[in-house]
Parts: C-alpha cells; sequence; structure tokens
C-alpha cells in the first residue's frame, strides 16, 4: 500500500534499508566518508539531514532512491474526491501509447478537437498554480488520453505536438509536487518527446523544465544541470528576440539548476545561476506568469533562499524569508516559500514559527502540504520535541496526523 511506513523518520527509514542490505553502520557511514557515531545519532533521530546532497550519498550507498528515504507518498485525498492517482497512472502507461503501428486499428474514431484540449490544459494549468491539486489530477487521464489521440493523428499537424507536450508537462509538475516521482519522469519524457515535433523552441524550453523537476525529484542533480544547460543554450541559439516569454523561461531554466547545483552543495554554480536568472528577471521588468514560469524578480528571491536553505545558510533564511511578499505569485510557489521557511524555523528550533508557518500554507493548499515530503519531516520533528499535553501540543499532534507523520 502506498504511504504504509510513512510514520518512520528519515533515520529510521536508513537503519532500516542499511539492515536490508546487511551493511554494518561502520560500513555504511565509511561508505558516505562519515563516522559510525554521525550515523548512530541520524538512525536514533537525535540529529538531523539538513542537506539534500548528504541524503542523495546515502541514498546511493543504500541502492535505493532518494524518495525511499525521503518516504513514499501517502494516497491522495480531496475533501471533493478528486483524487485519482491511479487514473493517471493508467493513461500515462496504457499499451496503445507503446506502439502506434500495433494499435493503429484503435485510433480510427475522430481525433478530438485540439483548441478544445488546449483550453482544457490552460484551466488544469490554473487549477495547479492556484494549489487545487486534486482538481488538476482530476482532469489528467482524460487530457493525457486527447494528448495520445492527438499525438496519433499524423494527418494534421499545427499545435498538436505543443498541446500535448504542456499537458504531459502538466502532469509530470503535478506528480512531483505530490512524491509521484516515477510517474512524473514518464510524463516529463512524454513532455520533451512531444515537444520535439512541436517545431516551437518555447514549447521545447518549457518541457525542458519538466525534465529539471523530475530529475530534482529523484535526486539527479547532475542530469538535472546538464539538461537545463543544454536547454539554456539551445533556446539561445534558436530565438532571436528574447521576448518575455523567451526570457521568462530562459530565467526559470537557471532557477532549476541553480536548484540542483544547491542540492549538490556547489555554491559557485548555484551562485552564478542565481545571478543570472536575477539579470533576466530585471530585463523583464516585473513578475509575470508567461508559461506558467510565475518568473520575475519576486521568483528569483525565493529560489535564493531556497538555495541558501539547501546550502545551509539558516540565518539567511529566517532573516531574510519573512519579508519576502510572496502573495504576488501564484498559490504554489507561495507554499513552497513557507515551507522553506519551516524547514528554516525547524532546523533553528523555532518551532512556534515553522507550525505558524505551515497552517498558513496549509489554508491555502492542504494537498500541496500534506503530501509533501519534506513537511512530514518537519512535523515528525518537532512532535518528538514537543510536550504532548497544552494547547500547542495538541495542535502540532493534529497536524502530524494530517500529514500522516506519525500513526
Amino acid at each position: 500500500m502506498r504511504g504504509a511506513g510513512d510514520h518512520l523518520s528519515i533515520g529510521e527509514r536508513v537503519a532500516f534499508y542499511r539492515a536490508r542490505r546487511g551493511l554494518t553502520q561502520s560500513v555504511l557511514a565509511n561508505l558516505v566518508g562519515r563516522t559510525e557515531d554521525w550515523l548512530s545519532k541520524i538512525e536514533r533521530g537525535e540529529r538531523e539531514i539538513r542537506r539534500l546532497d548528504v541524503l542523495a550519498e546515502l541514498a546511493s550507498a543504500l541502492r535505493v532512491s532518494l524518495g525511499d528515504l525521503v518516504g513514499q507518498p501517502v494516497l491522495l485525498e480531496d475533501d471533493h474526491e478528486h483524487d485519482d492517482v491511479p487514473a493517471v497512472r493508467d493513461a500515462l502507461m496504457a499499451p496503445r501509447r507503446l506502439s502506434r503501428v500495433l494499435f493503429a486499428d484503435e485510433q480510427n474514431g475522430r481525433p478530438p478537437d485540439i483548441e478544445q484540449v488546449a483550453s482544457l490544459a490552460e484551466g488544469a494549468w490554473e487549477h495547479y498554480q492556484h494549489g487545487r491539486i486534486g482538481r488538476a489530477i482530476d482532469g489528467l487521464p482524460e487530457l493525457i488520453r486527447a494528448a495520445q489521440a492527438i499525438e496519433a493523428d499524423r494527418t494534421r499537424g499545427g499545435r498538436g505536438p505543443a498541446v500535448s507536450a504542456r499537458i504531459h508537462h502538466l502532469a509530470a509538475t503535478t506528480l512531483t509536487k505530490i512524491g509521484e516521482s516515477d510517474l512524473s519522469w514518464i510524463a516529463a519524457e512524454r513532455a520533451m518527446n512531444a515537444a520535439d515535433d512541436a517545431d516551437d523552441p518555447l514549447a521545447l524550453a518549457s518541457a525542458a523544465r519538466a525534465g529539471t523537476h523530475a530529475l530534482l525529484a529523484v535526486g539527479r542533480y547532475d542530469d538535472a544541470l546538464q539538461l537545463g544547460q543544454t536547454a539554456r543554450s539551445w533556446l539561445t541559439d534558436h530565438v532571436q528576440n528574447m521576448d518575455p516569454a523567451a526570457l521568462s523561461l530562459l530565467g526559470m531554466l537557471d532557477l532549476r539548476m541553480a536548484t540542483a547545483a544547491a542540492r549538490r552543495n556547489d555554491r559557485t554554480t548555484a551562485t552564478e545561476l542565481l545571478a543570472s536568472a536575477d539579470a533576466a528577471a530585471h530585463q523583464l521588468g516585473a513578475d509575470a506568469n508567461y508559461w506558467q514560469t510565475s518568473f520575475g524578480p519576486t521568483n528569483v528571491m525565493l529560489h535564493r533562499l531556497s538555495a541558501a536553505l539547501d546550502l545551509g545558510d539558516i540565518a539567511f533564511v529566517t532573516e531574510h524569508g519573512p519579508r519576502v511578499d510572496s502573495t504576488v505569485l501564484p498559490t504554489v510557489r507561495q507554499v513552497a516559500h513557507s515551507i522553506d521557511l519551516a524547514r528554516a524555523y525547524s532546523y533553528s528550533a523555532h518551532d512556534a514559527e515553522a507550525i505558524s508557518a505551515l497552517l498558513s500554507a496549509e489554508a491555502k493548499s492542504p494537498q500541496l502540504v500534506r503530501h509533501n515530503p519534506a513537511v512530514r519531516e518537519i512535523v515528525r520533528q518537532i512532535h518528538r520535541r514537543t510536550p504532548s499535553t497544552g494547547g500547542r501540543g495538541s495542535e502540532i499532534l493534529a497536524l502530524a496526523e494530517r500529514c500522516r507523520a506519525v500513526q
């Protein structure tokens, strides 16, 4: 069952997989260049792993995915029953998607209207950006099937491939947000394949963003940097006029790469990429949302804070993070900022501020908070060091239960 074991801490998962592999604490610690005492404290929950590059090293040594250590997603739940991730999986993994030749006889029906599908896709993107994840997922199965039908209809050119790329990009991004990293990679690959046929540089650059999201989700930071840099260079070569849309996509590729660099603890590269994104944002001149990028000066600052957090600059985040007005951006970015703030507050033992940030984010988008592995770890750690009696303890316990951080 998906979500089984989500009550375990990261340290407990490390201990579980270490035992499964038959490794002693001494051997595993040596494999990641740490001491046995360090690993013992991690497994007992006496010390936190704050850097994602360290988690990625542990996952590699244990021969598991990064998601295995941070916790698989619980089954998506929605107050209005918009929760059908299995239907998205079925649409992505439909056998007819494997071969147009073998299933040619099944493609004889009337193809969907591209403009209508494009309109529905933009509506689903709006649901996603406003934090209505369940609503976005609810529409994805039919959109994915429509995209497949559009791709199969070789008699029509036009914007069909670009529409398919947009749909699969949305699927990849949405699935990443709820921890479905394997499905996200499938969707990202489909997005890029469709964009290859779109004859639109912006469509391909946008699809590459989906690829970097998926690679970041599984801890493949070097690959995310390679894809981002390749897409960035290609876009620069193929777009003569850097209009606002092209600038936004260029800037977002820089921000995705900066995140990858920070997560592999490469401060120099992260700083350079953030500076490049900042230059694009100032050239753009304002916060905008071309191609659903939410790109502009504010988003660059949020990524600067996120990179600082991944690099261990906790004081910088707690000092500057609360001053940023993220309400000018879509809900999904506001929630991500609040979660980053909560992580920083938790690391510095400001538990009340951490919980306040999470409750504020939860009010905006319950699903984005409750299905986030980082949130579950934050809440789990705070719950363990908070007295169980009293108002604050009850509030934290309630949040921990909603996030499936405790049994």
